[in-house]
């Protein structure tokens, strides 16, 4: 998936329907950028969907490289979530953020 994606997605305020690690998701776009080691990845709430940590919904770190088929949908995101923080940790880069 590209980076222009997830942020398309971030600023129209709405979900992304994507493939990720062999389920389908819907998730709410917080921030995208890059780990310490150049990795695309982007902080999400995951609305729907499956995961292997059998965990529904909630926050979620995906790698972008990792991320199949997405696309937006005409579904309203309701980011920010409860206890989202701007400058995500996890990003030693920041392309876009709510």
């Amino acid at each position: 998936m590209m980076i222009s994606t997830a942020c398309e997605a971030l600023r129209a305020g709405k979900c992304l329907e994507l493939r990720y690690d062999g389920f389908s998701r819907t998730v709410e776009v917080h921030a995208v950028g890059f780990t310490k080691d150049s990795n695309a990845i982007m902080r999400v709430w995951q609305v729907a969907g499956g995961s292997h940590s059998g965990e529904r919904t909630g926050w979620k770190i995906m790698r972008l490289d990792e991320t199949f088929s997405a696309h937006l949908t005409e579904e309203a995101s309701h980011a920010p979530r409860h206890g989202y923080k701007r400058g995500d940790k996890a990003m030693e880069s920041i392309r876009c953020q709510l």
